[in-house]
């Protein structure tokens, strides 16, 4: 079994209260749920209204599906036009790592 993490830091545009923050993040955090069937929350900056870290976590029996996976996240979020991608940092853990 391989579980892989991917933090993703963006940059929100014309984003002026927490309230319209939450109208641009949650439907990103939906989308991804359910075109990838991943896990997925938004993870960190809760208290900045232009800043935000997104989390996703997939697992399965093969790493490189992890990868590719994750991967398609990370593509979909760069690809947001309200958004700024950051930074993306992926981390695998598979069996070997016990």
């Amino acid at each position: 079994m391989y579980v892989g993490a991917l933090e993703l830091d963006v940059l929100l545009g014309d984003v002026h209260s927490l309230k319209e923050k939450r109208s641009v993040v949650r439907p990103v955090v939906a989308e991804l749920r359910k075109r990838f069937e991943v896990a997925v929350s938004e993870a960190g900056h809760l208290d900045l209204h232009r800043r935000s870290l997104i989390g996703v976590a997939a697992v399965a029996a093969d790493s490189e599906h992890v990868r590719e996976v994750l991967a398609a996240c990370e593509r979909l979020v760069a690809g947001r036009p309200e958004l700024e991608l950051l930074s993306a940092r992926t981390r695998l853990v598979g069996p070997e790592d016990d």
